[in-house]
């Protein structure tokens, strides 16, 4: 069974945000970066974005697989009306090059 499209979302944003707060809280248990709040958060994000980028591969994939339907979906009528225009072009370039060799 898939997942709908807002729970694929929500559970990708929260684990990448565990993914940077966990690693976040153990080094502010360090007093070296007490006063280098920010040094932790540099090193918390790094950490953070290659866990995400080693362990969250199939919640990604899903978010993207999920958005990608979503762009589809929502592009479909206005892609029928694309072709429709250009029918009708050709349609009438046709009736006009058979009328002028007439």
């Amino acid at each position: 069974m898939k997942k709908s499209a807002g729970l694929s979302f929500l559970l990708y944003s929260v684990l990448r945000l565990a993914a940077f707060l966990v690693p976040f809280g153990l080094l502010m248990l360090f007093p070296v970066f007490h006063d280098l709040w920010w040094l932790a958060a540099v090193f918390a994000a790094l950490i953070g974005l290659s866990l995400s980028v080693l362990l969250l591969r199939r919640p990604l994939s899903d978010v993207s697989e999920s958005l990608a339907e979503r762009r589809e979906r929502a592009q479909a009528p206005q892609r029928r009306t694309e072709r429709e225009l250009e029918d009708e072009a050709e349609d009438a370039a046709n009736e006009s090059a058979t009328r002028d060799e007439g």
